[in-house]
């Protein structure tokens, strides 16, 4: 009997948060108060909810971040572990725990406040943790980490020889040498809108996110598009991390294999509501392409 394939060895630097999540008929103009229609606190942070996602699409996924000592940071850890992503590089810190203020719409789009608290502290990398990013398949940052542990995780897989991916978010001006360690960026329109055509045409491989007209690459053979999949869509809080994980977790496969899967897992996340309960397994988004 063959056994399954082996998914690519992925080591995820970046955030942990509790989500406290509030519905809401509408967005609250300025100084207005709303009456919402529902609240669920969930762990998150895009780190996590990416690390799990490529975990879900059969990635074999290490985390390196930081949780508070508060009552948050047992089941942000717990919720790591149930999905098997490791977390022996999941520092705690005094403090408060990550946390994201989260609004959902009666359309499903969301806004949403981050605390960076415990993540803040994550300035500079260990030797074990240098070890670990050395030995992954590819090394996955986004922007709720201090930029400066970002360009030094990037920079050292880089130079190990190893696919770096950064999921610019929030985003943000990128610094030259964050730029010059990135290979392949994801991104949605309004983002790549921001970072500017000049800065991502120094970046190999670029991927963007469309919303309801799929996703776009561009990359060193040329161009392509892969149309999104019909949903109902609920809720898009998880659908940008479900897309950046299994993007991640398919990537050797081939960008185009890989931008459609993720397109599968995005749309999926997003006819589910919440963030980490939104995100699909492996078996869920092969059954989808099929």
């Amino acid at each position: 009997m063959t056994s399954a394939p082996v998914g690519p060895a992925i080591t995820v630097v970046g955030s942990v948060n509790m989500d406290l999540v509030a519905a809401v008929p509408k967005f609250p103009a300025p100084g207005e108060t709303l009456l919402g229609t529902g609240f669920a606190a969930t762990p998150g942070g895009k780190g996590a909810n990416q690390a799990i996602a490529a975990a879900r699409a059969g990635a074999q996924v290490e985390f390196i971040g930081a949780v508070g000592d508060d009552t948050f940071a047992l089941d942000l850890r717990q919720t790591l572990v149930d999905d098997e992503v490791g977390t022996s590089n999941l520092r705690e810190v005094d403090g408060p725990s990550g946390v994201a203020l989260i609004t959902v719409d009666s359309a499903g789009e969301n806004t949403i406040v981050v605390a960076g608290n415990a993540n803040t502290t994550v300035t500079e990398l260990n030797d074990g943790e240098l070890d670990l990013i050395a030995a992954a398949d590819i090394v996955m940052c986004q922007l709720e980490l201090p930029v400066s542990v970002v360009i030094a995780a990037l920079q050292h897989a880089r130079r190990n020889g190893r696919v770096t991916l950064l999921n610019p978010s929030p985003v943000q001006e990128l610094p030259d040498e964050l730029v010059a360690a990135i290979d392949v960026v994801v991104l949605n329109a309004r983002e790549a809108e921001r970072i500017g055509a000049d800065v991502l045409a120094r970046i190999p491989h670029v991927v963007t996110t469309l919303g309801a007209d799929g996703a776009r690459y561009r990359g060193p053979g040329g161009s392509s598009e892969v149309p999104a999949f019909a949903v109902d869509v609920l809720d898009t809080t998880g659908a940008g991390d479900a897309f950046a994980g299994t993007l991640a977790a398919f990537w050797r496969d081939g960008p185009e294999s890989a931008l459609r899967a993720a397109c599968g897992a995005g749309a999926l996340a997003a006819s589910r509501r919440g963030a980490i309960e939104s995100l699909p397994t492996r078996a869920e988004i092969d059954a989808l392409l099929s």
